[in-house]
């Protein structure tokens, strides 16, 4: 075959540090995240989230290795965050979750990501996070989800 094809989508979803609720002007920091993607040579697709969380739907390339992409948009935004909106006890937790989307559910993601603050009125980010790591038969320990 002469040459390589790929459909790399994911769904990556990562909190402010110990879930305080410090995104004050969500649709700034999504699209300045969506900025560092497409630095990075990524397509972001989908971003949202609460003031305590975001997901974003990205779709990379296979030079892109996943752990790096993430470093890199957690630190230029916790760090645009502060510089920019002066929110200088803002952080991002440690970790993230990441999650693989065929093609065929890219649409269905989306409508996900878009429905975040309605989502969470009914449910928390934890119960959320659960739910997601559970359908995707991801062995996880309550005690680090805190």
């Amino acid at each position: 075959m002469p040459s390589t094809f790929l459909s790399l989508h994911y769904h990556l979803i990562f909190s402010t540090k110990e879930r305080m609720p410090l995104i004050r002007d969500p649709a700034r920091v999504h699209a300045y995240l969506g900025g560092v993607l497409k630095h990075l040579d990524g397509t972001p697709l989908e971003i949202g989230g609460v003031k305590d969380h975001v997901h974003v739907l990205v779709g990379l390339k296979a030079t892109h290795r996943l752990a790096d992409v993430l470093r890199t948009i957690k630190g230029e935004s916790s760090r645009w965050i502060h510089e920019e909106l002066g929110e200088r006890k803002f952080g991002w937790q440690d970790g993230y979750a990441a999650f693989t989307v065929s093609r065929s559910l890219v649409g269905t993601v989306r409508r996900y990501i878009q429905r975040q603050e309605e989502h969470h009125r009914k449910r928390s980010f934890l119960d959320e996070l659960r739910e997601l790591l559970a359908k995707h038969e991801i062995e996880f320990d309550d005690r680090y989800l805190v």
